[in-house]
């Protein structure tokens, strides 16, 4: 086919991953567990001891095998083993950690949206929970921060709503 042809598109175009895109998925959504991100981190362990053993065999001043090696090496096994390191499993999923948010901050709940953040140097999940009373309109509202391996509440903040509903009456 010719590249300019209907069929053929002539430049090539990124896709997200199928467990990745939400357009043709019903139901609840799942998000993906971080414990992914020890995949990649063995992977650059790997090819870092590839590497190191080159530089061992090779590296004796030579020029296609040099200090860049051990260099490279060494990154590698960096980059590999905070990948290990931040490699969470996520236990908990988005209703649990709505659950725990219900229960923190006082009040029924109505609303609320999740969000799925990541703290600390070694990048551990947490829910950010975002909540507003059950009343019409709201008179509360809460942001509720729930760790995603253990469920517990990480930080929690309520206040009485402080938007104005009154031109929708």
């Amino acid at each position: 086919m010719a590249p300019d042809s209907p069929d053929q598109p002539d430049e090539y175009r990124d896709e997200l991953p199928t467990d990745l895109d939400v357009t043709g998925y019903v139901g609840p959504y799942q998000f993906p567990d971080n414990s992914r991100r020890r995949i990649p981190g063995v992977m650059y362990l790997v090819v870092a001891a590839g590497c190191l053993a080159v530089w061992l065999a090779y590296g004796d001043g030579g020029v296609l095998v040099n200090d860049g090696f051990l260099l490279a090496a060494v990154g590698l096994a960096l980059v590999g083993l905070y990948n290990i390191a931040a490699g969470w499993r996520l236990a908990a999923r988005e209703t649990d950690a709505l659950a725990a948010a219900a229960r923190t901050v006082g009040f029924a709940v109505g609303h609320a949206s999740a969000q799925l953040s990541w703290r600390g140097l070694r990048s551990r999940p947490t829910w950010r929970i975002l909540l507003y009373s059950a009343d019409e309109p709201p008179t509360k509202r809460g942001l509720v921060l729930v760790d995603g391996v253990d469920t517990s509440v990480v930080a929690h903040f309520v206040e009485d709503n402080p938007e104005d509903w009154s031109e929708y009456d």
